[in-house]
């Protein structure tokens, strides 16, 4: 019998033979797998049928059953899961839109160029076609077997035991475990006799066959490996030092923002958050996770001996290969495994953004300089959840407002952005130095412009807006969704609307969304999905090229590199202090603020950087809140000044 990713279209008993006429076609026997599972019915499917046939751009069968809402993607994963479709893996992969027909081609090619000496699935996963995981899940579909999560299941010594490590790893399986007298075998290629008749000689006829990854039984077996030789691994200070100085600087090299050190129930798993999203990284032994805990506790200055509080702390990392210093904000938590810690990493972009670089829209920004940062006092905020951004906006302002004749003083927690000719006080409240002190103090100290890391409650927001009320200029963070719903977290921080109305001049929200990779972009056509959930018409969509990002060695794979500011400008004219003043709701709020001082919602502003090839759709819809139609793209051209 063939490899498990070589397995041939399985057809019904009852169909003739492929001399008398030809196999039907993968989405021929799809289509009477949905009909035979009431899922589609007969004149649904012709009409699919001739929607297809007049299409430009080519789709599969199914792809226009869900673009035609007649099939949800809910049910026919039930129904896959519950009755075999025969279809060869590659095809099914194309008809469930999972794999483009061009990729199945091209791996097709390859693996012939190989002398099939080389699975289709091992190089669609392995050239980066399909993500490994999606690739199992429609396996499992086609052989009625499950996937097993090796990383979730519990490491069996015993079963293990029963042969040589070299065996598991000559026959690709592993012994899970053990439930009512059978065994669960996962196995990479269940359709390979060899490896199954092994996997049955050793653990009986009626064993229960899963499916796993190659990589997943490498691991386990690592695993294994690892456990059975515990007792000499070498955990003394001077490995558990390098390991962490290669763990730091392997971060900077790859551009984390965050390190994640997670102890779980069989091992310690390493993330780091690059542009935005946790990737994982490595996995250590869970006997690493004490020694590395303490070794960070001493460095974070945090007491060693704590293990049943939560503690912060922060580190100041020279790294021995760079030279380079690396600061550090460290937090231990603890669960029901141990300690969590995670490592925030600050100061790695050395510089300063220039205002016009961080990314605003043209005419967005001038307003931004002229109606706001040029006015001699007033409060503007600059709004967004953890991790879009705001500090760094922040200091773009303050690098645009910095110059010989104007006093600035912060207060933050921690100073993030170290700025020659600015007084920056950083908060500890271990020796007293707490945010409500500093605030008492700060407008003491004859200030022009006074920057607040954040506003955190009621008392923070009451010096912000007493400190515009008598000239200065304040400018400070905010953690909201968007710009209407800064100005109403105000209210609910009991501060009169007519303090707000008179004192707040601009409330900017922005989020961070993920770049997509110049190197391996390419076009991305609309589908009628995409139409309708943008609420679009063709006419709507002028001037528009969006892209998506294929995936290579320099984006590793995700079709993603770097990330961009996505902007919402609210600059409070009379007609939006008025509706503050009348406590309007947040939806007439944003009807006034688009209608009078030309809003921009975040939404539009992510949809024509997405119609410029910078992020992707799915990024904007993913990402961005949508709280109303937004204008077609040539009006957003027109009031962002963005060029067609």
């Amino acid at each position: 019998m063939s490899s498990q990713f070589q397995l041939t279209a399985q057809s019904p008993s009852s169909q003739p033979s492929a001399d008398a006429c030809p196999l039907p076609s993968s989405g021929e026997v799809l289509a009477d797998f949905l009909v035979r599972h009431g899922l589609l019915t007969i004149p649904q499917l012709h009409y699919a049928r001739r929607v297809q046939g007049k299409l430009a751009t080519p789709k599969t069968l199914l792809q226009v059953l869900q673009d035609l809402d007649y099939i949800q993607e809910s049910k026919l994963r039930r129904a896959l899961q519950q009755d075999r479709v025969g279809i060869r893996i590659g095809d099914l992969l194309v008809e469930l839109g999972y794999l483009r027909q061009k990729d199945l081609q091209t791996a097709l090619a390859r693996q012939k160029e190989s002398g099939g000496s080389r699975r289709l699935g091992e190089i669609l996963v392995a050239d980066h076609f399909i993500d490994e995981h999606k690739f199992l899940e429609v396996l499992s579909y086609q052989l009625g077997l499950k996937v097993v999560d090796l990383d979730a299941e519990e490491l069996d010594r015993g079963l293990l035991s029963r042969a040589p490590s070299k065996l598991y790893q000559q026959y690709q399986f592993v012994p899970v475990r053990k439930e009512n007298d059978r065994i669960l075998v996962a196995l990479v290629d269940p359709q390979n006799k060899e490896d199954l008749a092994m996997a049955q000689d050793l653990f009986g006829r009626d064993i229960d066959v899963g499916i796993a990854s190659a990589k997943a039984v490498a691991d386990w077996l690592q695993k294994y490996r690892h456990v059975c030789c515990a007792s000499k691994v070498d955990c003394d200070e001077h490995t558990v030092i390098g390991l962490i100085n290669k763990l730091l600087d392997e971060a900077v090299k790859e551009g984390a923002s965050d390190i994640h050190i997670e102890p779980l129930k069989e091992r310690l798993r390493v993330r780091f958050r690059c542009d935005g999203v946790l990737l994982q990284h490595k996995t250590l032994g869970l006997e690493l996770a004490a020694p590395i805990t303490s070794r960070l506790k001493v460095m974070a200055d945090a007491n060693i001996t704590e293990r049943r509080r939560h503690q912060d702390g922060r580190i100041l990392y020279e790294s021995p290969t760079t030279g380079k210093t690396l600061d550090l904000r460290v937090s231990f938590y603890v669960t029901i495994y141990g300690e969590k810690v995670v490592l925030r990493l600050l100061n790695q972009k050395g510089e300063l953004l220039e205002l016009k670089d961080i990314g605003m829209a043209p005419k967005m920004l001038d307003r931004f300089r002229y109606d706001a940062l040029d006015l001699p006092s007033g409060v503007l905020i600059v709004t967004g959840p953890t991790g879009s951004g705001k500090t760094t906006t922040l200091y773009s302002c303050v690098n645009y407002l910095n110059n010989m004749e104007t006093s600035i003083i912060t207060a933050e927690d921690p100073v993030e952005y170290i700025v020659d000719g600015i007084a920056q006080c950083s908060i500890n409240t271990e020796i007293g130095v707490t945010f409500e002190e500093t605030l008492r103090h700060i407008v003491r100290q004859d200030p022009d412009i006074i920057i607040l890391g954040e506003i955190r409650d009621h008392f923070s927001a009451e010096t912000a807006i007493q400190a515009a009320l008598t000239g200065h200029k304040v400018l400070t963070t905010f953690h909201t969704e968007d710009s209407i719903g800064g100005l109403l977290r105000l209210m609910n921080m009991e501060i009169e609307a007519f303090l707000i109305s008179s004192t707040v001049v601009c409330v900017l929200a922005q989020r961070l969304l993920r770049q997509i990779c110049r190197e391996c972009a390419e076009p991305y056509i609309l589908t009628a999905a995409d139409m309708r959930r943008l609420g679009y018409r063709q006419a709507d969509m002028a001037g528009a090229s969006f892209m998506t990002g294929r995936g290579c060695p320099l984006c590793r794979f995700t079709g993603y590199r770097g990330r961009v500011g996505v902007f919402e400008l609210l600059v409070l004219n009379e007609q939006v202090k008025d509706a503050i003043l009348q406590r309007k709701t947040s939806y007439e709020i944003r009807r006034i603020s688009v209608e009078t001082s030309g809003l921009i919602t975040l939404y539009e502003d992510g949809l024509v950087k997405a119609s410029r090839g910078l992020i992707s759709l799915q990024e904007v819809m993913r990402m961005l809140p949508r709280l109303g139609k937004p204008r077609g793209l040539p009006e957003l051209y027109r009031l962002t000044g963005e060029q067609r």
